[in-house]
């Protein structure tokens, strides 16, 4: 996957997260980025904890080139024009309007470039009633449905990573490829579209499902009661999670391994539907017996017996996993100012190969001299 986009040129007009994290997975696939930032703080993601090169920033934004334009002034504007007459993707997550007010609509940038290939990220689409609401990650879930599934109605916070905003950025991606596979086929550019909006909903087509179909409404447990999916602590409080499904032989696996045959002529539990019907008393007696051994103990009596589990890693303790490092999933870059960074390689492999060294994020302005020139880009 390394090379596949190479001699593909990104201009990428983005803040946070859903543009810089499409266009960034498109720099892992060798598609040169040139990201254009404001002209006094650049991207606000860089000063998140302070400075200009936060944690936040450096997540999303890997083997990219930055230039500052100010694109409220001609000068800037018209710099714009000179990158986006040569490049093949511009990605965008301003609001809706924002590009044809700075007279780049879709007319103007076919003139410029008939190749160009414009990539919209919006909370909510173009049109609507809530086209011009501003959106970040918790606005879009909360509307999609998808906060239902994961809050506790009982003590409702939010909690975990960013899922709307990451979605988008993939779907973005998915948008891309499919106008690049068609220009490269005879057609010309175009515009694709996507919004955080429909883009956390279409992340949980099953729920929809189960509503349409069998007029369940689903909560935070219907999935989880229906896959088997169970965590459960330890002797010493550390988590370990289960996930049987309705696959036999793995519910006859875990019987085997926590020693409890009485469970398999256990009425409530004798099938599927069963142990979905009277999951949290089976949750109940589960979590008395993991509650006797240790963590590790538990994972080699499930192992031997072929049960889906894992332990519940806190982030610190990922990387040290023996399989995670077989992988070699984490890579770490040089930076000559800004100490060593530590990468995610893209879990895509292509004939075995994906790209397994980063240019570091880059500083705010780092490329413009060289931008500048090579695009004949007034000062």
């Amino acid at each position: 996957m390394r090379d596949i986009l190479q001699g593909v040129l990104v201009i990428e007009l983005g803040t946070m997260v859903t543009a810089p994290l499409a266009s960034m997975m498109l720099s892992d696939m060798g598609a040169r980025v040139i990201k254009v930032e404001l002209p006094e703080s650049g991207d606000p993601f860089r000063g998140h904890g302070g400075g200009k090169y936060s944690p936040p920033f450096v997540a999303y934004n890997r083997g990219k080139e930055s230039i500052q334009l100010d694109l409220r002034s001609e000068a800037g504007l018209g710099n714009l024009a000179q990158l986006l007459a040569r490049a093949d993707v511009v990605i965008e997550n301003f609001r809706p309007g924002a590009m044809e007010r700075m007279g780049f609509d879709n007319a103007r940038l076919r003139a410029l470039n008939p190749r160009l290939i414009r990539v919209s990220i919006t909370g909510f689409g173009a049109d609507g009633p809530y086209k011009d609401r501003p959106a970040y990650d918790s606005v879009p879930l909360a509307l999609s449905g998808l906060s239902s599934l994961l809050l506790d109605p009982a003590d409702p916070r939010m909690a975990g990573p960013t899922i709307a905003d990451n979605i988008t950025g993939m779907y973005a991606v998915q948008g891309v490829l499919g106008a690049l596979l068609r220009r490269s086929a005879g057609g010309s550019g175009g515009h694709v579209e996507v919004n955080m909006l429909e883009a956390a909903i279409s992340f949980m087509p099953d729920a929809f499902a189960q509503f349409t179909r069998a007029g369940i409404v689903s909560s935070p447990a219907t999935r989880v009661r229906i896959s088997q999916a169970y965590t459960f602590a330890d002797a010493d409080g550390r988590l370990i999670s289960v996930h049987m499904s309705s696959v036999k032989k793995f519910w006859e696996g875990l019987v085997k391994a926590i020693d409890r045959a009485d469970l398999a002529e256990d009425e409530r539990f004798a099938t599927p539907i069963a142990r979905t019907r009277n999951y949290d008393e089976l949750r109940a007696i589960l979590a008395a017996v993991f509650a006797k051994r240790g963590r590790d103990d538990w994972m080699r009596a499930l192992s031997a017996e072929e049960v889906p589990a894992a332990p519940v890693y806190a982030v610190d303790e990922v990387q040290a996993d023996p399989h995670v490092a077989h992988m070699q999933t984490f890579v770490r870059t040089a930076h000559p100012s800004m100490g060593d960074i530590v990468d995610i390689k893209s879990p895509i492999t292509l004939d075995g190969e994906r790209r397994d060294a980063f240019a570091p994020p880059p500083e705010l302005n780092e490329h413009a001299a060289a931008i500048a020139a090579e695009f004949g880009l007034k000062g």
